[in-house]
């Protein structure tokens, strides 16, 4: 039989489990973010709610096919996250539109806050994610379809096409994804002799790439 200070601990862990239930669920209608103020508590602060109108929750962004034309890699990202779209503010979902030109790249990126999941609307693509074990897990897709990138895990897309553009929708469970590109982040951001010893190039090879990619401030 369980002692009494032992059926304490499990009602004080279930008690404690349950409040923490509670406080992810939302307090109140709405949370439109706040973007004046500076102040950031794990997202934005909410808007005083009298002041909310219907522009908050529409943004009219994503129905449009983006200019890929002076994109260097051949496609462009249209983000309808709580940046540009206020009202989504604390509700854990954005979405975004991915235009390609044909042969069109989105390169090797991650989102750290969230899984991604896409529908293409026009085109064909190739598109994968790699596991943490290294394994590349990938496929083409065709209009219709949809695929998943897990959480966190690098991942990209390619118009196989070479004369035809594509696009895709895609949905995110955060409210800003965040989006961290292997390439600019690798060569924009470490030193050369990091580089140099990790890939197994000469230095010369480096600079080379790092000058496509300056150093963020």
């Amino acid at each position: 039989m369980m002692s009494i200070s032992s059926h304490l601990v499990v009602v004080v862990t279930m008690l404690v489990a349950a409040m923490a239930v509670a406080e992810s669920n939302m307090l109140q209608d709405v949370c439109v973010a706040d973007l004046s103020n500076a102040v950031k508590v794990n997202g934005y602060t909410c808007k005083d709610s009298t002041q909310i109108t219907p522009e908050d929750f529409y943004f009219k962004g994503l129905a449009s096919v983006a200019v890929t034309s002076n994109s260097t890699t051949g496609s462009v990202v249209t983000g309808a996250n709580v940046e540009k779209l206020p009202g989504l503010n604390t509700l854990g979902l954005s979405m975004s539109r991915i235009d390609y030109a044909p042969n069109g790249l989105n390169p090797p990126h991650m989102h750290p806050r969230a899984s991604e999941v896409i529908f293409v609307l026009e085109g064909q693509l190739y598109v994968g994610f790699v596991t943490t074990a290294g394994k590349l897990i990938a496929r083409y897709l065709n209009k219709g379809d949809v695929f998943v990138f897990p959480k966190g895990l690098l991942h990209f897309q390619k118009n196989t096409a070479k004369s035809a553009p594509a696009s895709v929708l895609a949905a995110f469970d955060s409210q800003l994804p965040g989006t961290q590109s292997l390439v600019a982040s690798l060569f924009g951001a470490l030193p050369e002799d990091i580089l140099v010893k990790s890939f197994q190039i000469k230095p010369k090879q480096v600079k080379k790439i790092k000058s496509r990619f300056p150093a963020k401030k």
